[in-house]
């Protein structure tokens, strides 16, 4: 008969370096501790000497002999898998500079975000159900990645087009809306694409760093304005601005290999990237806890407006959050969302909670009187 449920032991702490697992280790067994894609090759002896009764190895690499020993005391050890461009179990979010690595040398084509498209083109339509399986693995490490960051933030998302250029008047505002949020406390999250998307986490970049530097910054960028036809070029531009300005500040960015053909930016500090399109639009809304900015955008801006609508309708996250949405001409003739938002909100608790305005300039503002109410 299995155990009930309460008598299953809580798990320990999570253990996602050598530096964490050396401390573990150093203060006592390991027993029970989730590890994850830590490379223990060079652990053999602590390994050999420390109890690990009931741990969990998520894609560790260890010694033949670790190996067996853990498993004769009852951990699991799920391996590495051999031949990924990805980490399946990876405990930590993605970096600029993990995502493109090789850049330089071999172009996109040779990084590890092309790579991974690539699998996932090949595996995502033939009913492979390791390959699902991996993915969804994945995508679940990648959330609780992305919670661990997270805690505590006051996180506010920026939603908009990929198509706005660099260089353009709307590139601008964006990125001066970003800066403007990331120096009121708060962190911006953005869908992690190019256009309106990069603009804010670079906004969010530029915050810490004189006013100057970000005009200079979108001047620089404007000689690539897109990522067509080259999305080595467009990402060499965004790595030269931030050697060029050094420490810039931090924010998230969700992005998706379900639209890879849409590289992720590389102003975000900490990047979530997904195979699980569904997962990533509704995380990335869920995490917004201080609201969210809607600029103009198509059909994508449109469906995280609805996305957003519902649990603020039902209430089923607890009270409404705030949503701006930007460009009245857009929102009310364009795609005219405004109108049937402010019907749903009717009477109901998210009326307070929603506003629109005419200018980038006015979002913030509008945030923070929203957020007042």
């Amino acid at each position: 008969m299995e155990n009930p449920p309460e008598s299953i032991p809580a798990p320990g702490a999570e253990i996602e370096s050598l530096a964490e697992f050396d401390a573990v280790v150093a203060a006592g067994p390991l027993a029970g501790h989730r590890v994850q894609s830590v490379d223990l090759t060079d652990r053999s002896a602590a390994l050999l000497a420390t109890d690990t009764s009931g741990t969990v190895f998520l894609g560790c690499r260890m010694e033949p002999g670790a190996a067996e020993k853990a498993r004769a005391e009852g951990a699991v050890v799920f391996p590495p898998v051999p031949g990924l461009p990805f980490d399946p179990y990876r405990g930590l979010l993605y970096s600029p500079d993990a995502l493109y690595d090789g850049l330089r040398h071999g172009g996109y084509e040779a990084t590890p975000d092309s790579r991974a498209y690539r699998w996932f083109q090949q595996t995502r339509t033939n009913g492979d159900a390791f390959a699902s399986m991996l993915r969804a693995l994945h995508d679940d490490a990648v959330s609780d990645a992305l919670d661990e960051v997270l805690v505590g933030a006051r996180v506010v998302g920026v939603m908009g087009g990929h198509a706005t250029p660099r260089g353009s008047a709307p590139y601008a505002a964006a990125a001066r809306l970003g800066r403007t949020l990331a120096r009121s406390g708060l962190t911006v999250a953005t869908g992690g694409g190019p256009g309106a998307m990069e603009a804010a986490n670079l906004g969010a970049y530029a915050a810490p760093h004189p006013d100057p530097m970000l005009d200079k910054a979108c001047e620089l960028l404007g000689a690539t304005p897109s990522f067509t036809p080259s999305v080595t070029d467009w990402a060499l531009a965004a790595f030269a601005v931030r050697e060029q300005w050094p420490d810039g500040g931090g924010s998230v960015s969700i992005p998706t290999w379900f639209y890879g053909h849409e590289p992720p930016n590389p102003f975000a500090d900490h990047i979530a990237k997904y195979f699980a399109n569904a997962l990533r639009e509704d995380g990335l809304l869920a995490r917004s806890t201080a609201g969210v900015i809607f600029l103009p955008g198509a059909a994508g801006t449109v469906q995280e407006i609805f996305d957003s609508t519902t649990p603020n309708y039902y209430e089923s996250r607890g009270e409404p959050s705030p949503m701006v949405l930007v460009g009245r001409d857009h929102w009310t003739r364009e795609l005219p969302a405004w109108p049937l938002l402010r019907a749903l909100a009717a009477g109901r608790p998210m009326e307070s909670r929603i506003a629109l305005v005419d200018t980038v300039e006015e979002a913030a503002e509008a945030l923070a009187g929203l957020s007042a109410k």
